[in-house]
């Protein structure tokens, strides 16, 4: 008797549920969305969703703007200068920028306020002035500032938000002004106010933390005199 052979057939149903699951899981890993960026098709960025116009506008709204960081600098006020037509002091960019990262660091660690060892940071942060170079060559540096500004203020709270842009202590006003000020004593009120300026106005206060912390770290009378010294000529550049 001949031996029957039965073989099983596909069912069409599940066959089709199958294909649709293929189908599925292709079109996800072909997405044109994709945020995934080939190593080697740099050029596919102009491409993707957040296009280079975008990330930038995207970008600017949460990094500080010059405007509003000079909003917060003293400026000369008219009747320091009458009509004689004398020209008022700037803040040098590098000053600017360095006010900038004073204030990121009063952020990153966690006060409520920017004051003048924020202050002090922010000029070592910027690197690039007399005055950072002149900090660093005297062995003073971003990390050692950061210790001693926990030790003479103590740590934040890990869990606190500080504001976007943490007020100016009462201290760290005062050296701005002082800075300011020293500029038109100077008798260049035609230059910039540097952070030569910003830094000597730190060390003229003081019971503030900033001149604490300088002393502490081997800053002294006698090196102000000669950073002032080298940084009060007439068209003298913060660079």
């Amino acid at each position: 008797m001949a031996a029957i052979c039965f073989t099983k057939l596909p069912n069409p149903s599940s066959t089709t549920a199958q294909q649709a699951l293929n189908r599925q899981r292709h079109q996800h890993i072909t997405q044109p969305n994709s945020l995934i960026v080939p190593p080697h098709s740099l050029n596919s960025f102009t491409s993707l969703p957040f296009s280079r116009k975008i990330l930038t506008a995207r970008l600017s709204t949460h990094l500080p703007i010059s405007a509003t960081v000079l909003s917060s600098l003293p400026t000369a006020k008219p009747e320091r200068f009458g009509s004689s037509g004398e020209k008022v002091p700037k803040w040098s960019w590098k000053a600017i920028k360095a006010f900038t990262m004073a204030e990121l660091e009063a952020r990153k660690l966690k006060f409520a306020t920017t004051g003048t060892e924020a202050l002090l940071l922010g000029i070592l942060i910027e690197g690039t002035s007399v005055a950072a170079k002149y900090l660093w060559a005297n062995g003073i540096t971003v990390f050692k500032v950061r210790e001693e500004t926990i030790k003479v203020l103590g740590k934040a709270d890990m869990y606190y938000f500080p504001p976007e842009r943490p007020p100016l202590t009462d201290d760290a006003q005062k050296v701005l002004d002082w800075a300011f000020d020293h500029k038109l004593k100077s008798g260049d009120s035609g230059g910039e106010v540097t952070t030569s300026d910003l830094l000597l106005g730190i060390w003229s206060e003081v019971e503030c933390p900033g001149h604490k912390i300088l002393a502490v770290l081997g800053f002294n009378d006698e090196k102000a005199k000669e950073l002032e010294a080298s940084t009060s000529g007439p068209g003298f550049i913060d660079g």
